[in-house]
């Protein structure tokens, strides 16, 4: 195997930062924009509103037209609560795999592509390697967007732009979209034996439940047996519930947040339509007891769907990079679907696997950084032609 010293203490670098989307991402940002520059790169920030947290990106070579976007989030998920083997926030090497927060999902991509920084600044490239570090996907997808905006406006166009999500560095062209929202249901708080009086939020909540459960149903049941998505259809989940104050109430308040998995050519926005279609009809039966009692829902993110396309430039890229003949498609959401909507020629392939992700002992397999370098180099000599 290829020395990958380089590229095991990079990620180990990465790692170290704590960089768990309650966070700023900003000490991770702080490390690598100096070793961007030093190589000759060209960075940009793109902050949040209250500038704890930026995005990043850079442009290795020429600003011309045709150049290749390297997209990763540096944000991760919580480690509270999980039972880890050893410290998550320092790359621990056992079997072959590689141990840490966000070794996966997705720092491993990201230290790929900046340990290979010498051998980029090194080449005749003809056209340019542009890095594009994230803050917040995995909380709604919430950063990338400003980013995305603005290297469509301040850059010659690039031709390609490969989302290093862990695929196992398998192609995938297609994902689906995800929209979440909370609803909040205001009873009307009686003794629990008045029941004639009362309104009880835990109950209509529940209703409620049950209608998206319904709804789930009816999709399922009307799939497309030929869909390439598992499941084949959009998805409605409930998984956080909270209400009610004592047993003996009729409970006063409830909220719950649900989310919709929404395959290409759905709207979400069509989902929330049927939902508070129904939720009209129950606000109208309730306020006949209380004219307090209320059903509203609020949308708490919305990306969309990566939708596969016959005619897509980054994933023949990426196909002709490792010699793969055919493409993918998956069910969790990506930021390739945003770069999508903003008019880029997207795909997802990254090294490790979405199995390892958000758990925990989150590993990257060392075989898949070896992939994933290889990917990068062959990237690098195809953009000196």
């Amino acid at each position: 195997m290829t020395d990958l010293s380089n590229q095991i203490a990079w990620l180990a670098r990465l790692v170290a930062h704590d960089t768990t989307s309650s966070r700023s991402n900003l000490n991770l940002i702080e490390d690598v924009e100096p070793v961007l520059k030093a190589h000759g790169a060209q960075t940009f920030r793109v902050w949040n509103e209250d500038r704890t947290k930026a995005n990043l990106y850079a442009v290795i070579g020429p600003l011309v037209e045709g150049g290749v976007i390297l997209s990763g989030h540096t944000d991760v998920v919580p480690v509270e609560g999980q039972a880890w083997s050893s410290d998550p926030w320092t790359l621990t090497e056992r079997d072959g795999k590689l141990y840490g927060r966000g070794a996966c999902d997705m720092k491993a991509f990201s230290a790929i592509a900046l340990s290979l920084l010498p051998e980029m600044a090194k080449a005749d490239l003809k056209r340019p390697i542009i890095f594009a570090l994230s803050y917040d996907e995995e909380i709604g997808l919430l950063g990338a967007p400003h980013m995305i905006a603005e290297i469509r406006d301040r850059l010659p166009a690039p031709s390609a732009v490969i989302v290093g999500e862990p695929t196992m560095m398998k192609v995938i062209d297609g994902h689906k979209g995800i929209a979440s929202f909370r609803t909040n249901v205001t009873g009307f708080t009686t003794h629990s034996s008045q029941t004639d009086r009362g309104v009880s939020a835990v109950e209509i909540a529940a209703r409620l439940i049950a209608k998206l459960s319904d709804m789930r149903a009816a999709r399922a049941q009307g799939a497309d047996p030929a869909s390439p998505f598992a499941p084949p259809y959009s998805s409605m989940t409930v998984n956080v519930v909270k209400g009610g104050t004592q047993l003996n109430i009729m409970a006063g308040h409830c909220e719950f947040n649900w989310d919709c998995r929404v395959i290409p050519g759905d709207s979400a926005q069509g989902v929330l339509d049927e939902f508070n279609e129904f939720a009209r009809a129950i606000e109208t039966e309730i306020r006949m007891k209380s004219p307090q009692c209320a059903i509203v829902t609020e949308q708490i993110t919305d990306a969309p769907p990566l939708a596969p396309s016959e005619r897509n430039e980054a994933a023949d890229l990426a196909k002709a990079i490792t010699g793969r003949n055919a493409s993918e498609v998956v069910s969790y959401c990506a930021e390739a679907g945003q770069f999508q909507q903003a008019g880029f020629s997207t795909v997802i392939c990254g090294p490790g696997s979405i199995d390892q992700a958000h758990q925990a002992d989150e590993y990257v397999a060392v075989s898949q950084i070896a992939e994933g370098a290889a990917f990068i180099r062959k990237l690098i000599t195809r953009l000196e032609t």
